[in-house]
């Protein structure tokens, strides 16, 4: 009887999440499941969910069975994606973040937003820029789809609690010396975020790397009016933005 799911697990690995509706297509009937359940070889995660029983499905692989076995694009970006590109300047104490993204029509389902995962989940829903700037990329095993570094710090500055820790960010800037300017120049033109934009421009002019100079900022659409990304700080007319004051005399 476990034949079928043997031969399966054989291909996957048992660090994954197996969809009953994928499951189905691979000819494993709901009947053959349920005596899976049964019999102790799976456990129900969530309806339709399974994994190994007595195993716990990382998040990285557990993203990873999402995307293949059901056709999504959950991508992985911001920090997350900088760590994986070997780009973070400090380790973090404790249970390392994770900064999830999906388009806002394909939301992340409830019982994954709630599981207890071996990363504590930051998820965001985002449309600045389409699947532009992403890549797959091979982790512990699991291929993930992750933002190119140029998307990435992007992201950074678009998340609604990245005005609390713009200085870190920006210790992230200094370390992104070998950006590429044509595809920043790319997502920068599409990107709909305005705070984003003139965050970066800013950052990346004050970081001076060779890169900044490549880009032509005429083209970038900063938009009008002033934006106060906090209520106290330096205001910096240029990119007409009222900036941490931290961030402002950091040399």
């Amino acid at each position: 009887m476990a034949v079928k799911i043997k031969q399966i697990l054989d291909e996957l690995g048992t660090d994954t999440l197996l969809f009953a509706s994928w499951l189905t297509a691979k000819g494993v009937t709901g009947k053959e499941q349920a005596s899976y359940v049964q019999s102790g070889w799976l456990e129900r995660v969530s309806h339709g969910v399974y994994q190994v029983a007595g195993m716990n499905v990382s998040l990285f692989g557990a993203i990873s069975a999402y995307n293949s076995q059901l056709g999504k694009q959950c991508t992985v970006g911001a920090e997350t994606a900088l760590e994986l590109r070997g780009y973070m300047h400090y380790v973090p104490m404790g249970k390392p973040l994770a900064f999830i993204f999906t388009a806002p029509h394909h939301e992340l389902p409830s019982w994954f937003l709630a599981h207890e995962w071996n990363r504590t989940l930051r998820y965001h829903t985002s449309s600045l820029f389409g699947t532009e700037g992403l890549e797959e990329m091979e982790t512990d095993g699991h291929k993930l789809l992750v933002s190119c570094p140029e998307r990435a710090i992007l992201e950074c500055l678009n998340r609604p609690h990245a005005t609390t820790s713009l200085l870190d960010t920006y210790y992230l800037m200094e370390l992104l010396t070998t950006l590429r300017p044509k595809v920043l120049q790319q997502l920068l033109e599409k990107c709909s975020s305005v705070k984003a934009k003139r965050l970066f421009l800013y950052m990346a002019e004050k970081a001076d790397h060779p890169w900044w100079k490549a880009l032509d900022t005429s083209r970038i659409d900063i938009g009008s009016g002033r934006r106060m990304i906090v209520p106290k700080g330096k205001f910096v007319s240029k990119y007409n933005i009222t900036i941490p004051t931290d961030l402002y005399n950091y040399v």
